[in-house]
């Protein structure tokens, strides 16, 4: 396996995928202020409590449970949806999500992606399914909603349990509504790298009242009120802190948006006529938050793979990334687990060798994309 780059040996001033944005510092600062002025650090304080009310309602959705990060979102709702046994999902996503399940004894069972829009197969779903799986996990990578109407179609008539993984579509919609309402229920992260972040934070959000109550009382030790312990639990709280720099933050979306939305557009004009080179798409008739600008590389018509334009890159003091490789049944322990799960991955196997993610966000410039875009050029044999 190929060396990873680390992050922090490159020197200031280098252009990342992911840097995070960051709101109006001024008033962040009033909101770190207010929350040492009332001494109520954690413990569903009043910034988590309205952090959740404003997400809910720009998502149209009942319920928003917030909790410390994205992965302690994916393992509460998976035990609050009863999953054991084996649970269907993609390989060609963060690690974490295989981790949740991996982490609470239920087996990760791989299914193959859609070679166009990179997210779960819902024709490869069915095929999977045992009498030992109790539930599907789908994805919205870039984004992009994952087959909510076919997954849930495939979920009811099977009996299973419907969790989708929206740690990239925060602010993005299918047929007009935004996700977040779909399945049994959604899971958000505001990490660092997400467009809107609270530093570390996750979110459950449904439509359904005893799964929010449940998830509620499973993210404090399991308790329902003063001294009173219902369930298991753990602690998954976030603190006033990180709801503060999320409030702060959910205050700038539209500019964050909009910046997005502008890199995207400038890498799509500038790289439009490089040969083995494109760009995902974005449906124009859907919401999108146009955080992830994701290349395509064909080197059978670019003359150079994915990895050799990123160390090309990397050269040159742009962390670009190649998102997510080699997919998670190549890391351990799934690869030891499930040794033969690359023949029925080709179309993840393939995707994951392509993707090459560039910078883009507040903390990149216009400027700073034409010289991206510039040095790819040079690199496919292009006139600067």
């Amino acid at each position: 396996m190929e060396k990873q780059t680390d992050p922090l040996k490159f020197p200031n001033g280098t252009l990342h995928v992911g840097r995070p944005n960051i709101g109006n510092r001024d008033a962040f600062l009033r909101r770190i202020n207010d929350t040492l002025d009332r001494r109520w650090l954690t413990n569903n304080g009043p910034f988590v409590q309205e952090l959740e009310k404003k997400i809910a309602e720009r998502l149209g959705v009942k319920h928003c449970v917030i909790v410390c990060n994205g992965t302690a979102a994916l393992e509460i709702a998976i035990r609050a949806l009863g999953m054991t046994g084996e649970v269907i999902l993609p390989s060609f996503t963060f690690i974490g999500t295989a981790h949740a399940l991996q982490w609470q004894g239920i087996t990760p069972v791989f299914c193959d992606i859609d070679p166009v829009t990179h997210n779960l197969d819902p024709d490869k779903v069915e095929a999977l399914i045992t009498d030992r799986t109790t539930g599907i996990i789908g994805v919205h990578l870039w984004g992009r909603p994952c087959a909510p109407e076919s997954l849930s179609r495939i979920a009811k008539h099977n009996n299973l349990a419907l969790l989708f993984d929206a740690a990239h579509a925060f602010e993005c919609s299918y047929q007009g509504r935004m996700i977040g309402v779909f399945g049994d229920a959604e899971i958000l992260s505001f990490h660092a790298t997400k467009f809107i972040n609270t530093a570390e934070g996750g979110a459950i959000v449904t439509q359904n009242d005893e799964l929010a109550e449940t998830t509620r009382n499973m993210r404090d030790f399991g308790f329902a009120g003063y001294d009173n312990v219902i369930s298991l639990g753990i602690n998954g709280k976030m603190s006033e802190l990180c709801a503060a720099l999320g409030l702060t933050n959910l205050e700038s979306i539209d500019d964050f948006v909009a910046v997005n939305r502008r890199d995207y557009n400038q890498y799509k004009k500038e790289l439009l006529t490089l040969p083995g080179l494109s760009l995902v798409e974005f449906n124009p008739e859907e919401k999108n938050n146009f955080q992830y600008v994701v290349a395509m590389v064909d080197e059978g018509k670019a003359g150079v793979n994915r990895d050799g334009l990123l160390s090309m890159l990397h050269n040159h003091n742009i962390l670009a990334r190649r998102y997510f490789w080699p997919g998670c049944h190549r890391m351990e322990p799934y690869r030891s687990n499930d040794p033969q799960a690359r023949d029925r991955l080709q179309e993840t196997e393939r995707i994951s060798e392509q993707v090459l993610v560039l910078p883009s966000g507040t903390s990149v410039t216009e400027a700073d994309i034409s010289r991206i875009c510039s040095l790819l050029r040079r690199a496919l044999q292009k006139t600067p």
